[in-house]
């Protein structure tokens, strides 16, 4: 696939944009876009954005991320359904055939601040064993944990959901610049900014009960 390496411009004498940077930041940012506006879309652009990131970690060597996208997938598919097929007490008082945004709870919250620390140190060692040119073993694992958690309690709706993208934001700016990509920690930039708005707009609904 040397349509991945394709490269649309270079910035200086040694750093190219790739075409599957500019896909990626499109997609990503329509993805969130609309999951921060509460719309169901979000999934249907999510799936196109599962595969371009898999194709754009591949071409990196971030191996804890790449491996992350078969298992988003899965949890895009959860989310897509869970947000259109709502149990009783679980609907939206805006639309019955939705989901309302809800809560965790501080055993909640606390057992997944553990959960991120454990995982992803021991996702780091593996890494570090098995892939010695991953360039960032456990930072990349890191965001890798962080960005399942952020997915699933984004597929189940809760509106702590935006706390993990932003601490994914903030870890995906770093590990974006440390390995060369051009549109990725502006693209993250901005989903800093998405995130924050989200989380108001969520923290909003689930006080209403939407």
């Amino acid at each position: 696939m040397n349509w991945i390496n394709y490269t649309l411009f270079t910035i200086g004498s040694d750093t190219p944009v790739l075409l599957i940077d500019l896909i990626t930041s499109i997609l990503g940012l329509t993805c969130v876009f609309l999951a921060g506006r509460n719309s169901k879309y979000n999934f249907w652009v999510g799936y196109f954005y599962t595969v371009a990131l898999f194709l754009m970690f591949w071409n990196k060597h971030l191996y804890a991320s790449l491996l992350l996208q078969p298992i988003s997938l899965v949890i895009n598919i959860l989310g897509h359904y869970r947000w259109t097929h709502p149990k009783e007490g679980e609907k939206s008082a805006a639309d019955s055939r939705a989901l309302k945004v809800s809560g965790m709870g501080w055993e909640g919250r606390i057992m997944a601040v553990l959960s991120v620390f454990i995982i992803a140190g021991a996702w780091g060692w593996a890494l570090d064993s098995l892939f010695p040119d991953d360039p960032h073993p456990y930072l990349d694992s890191c965001v890798t944990v962080l960005i399942l958690l952020a997915q699933l309690l984004s597929a189940l709706k809760k509106w702590e959901c935006w706390i993990g993208w932003l601490l994914v934001n903030v870890t995906q700016i770093i590990l974006h610049i440390s390995v060369g990509h051009v549109f990725m920690p502006f693209v993250c930039g901005l989903y800093l900014v998405n995130g924050i708005w989200s989380l108001v707009t969520w923290s909003k609904l689930y006080r209403s009960g939407k």
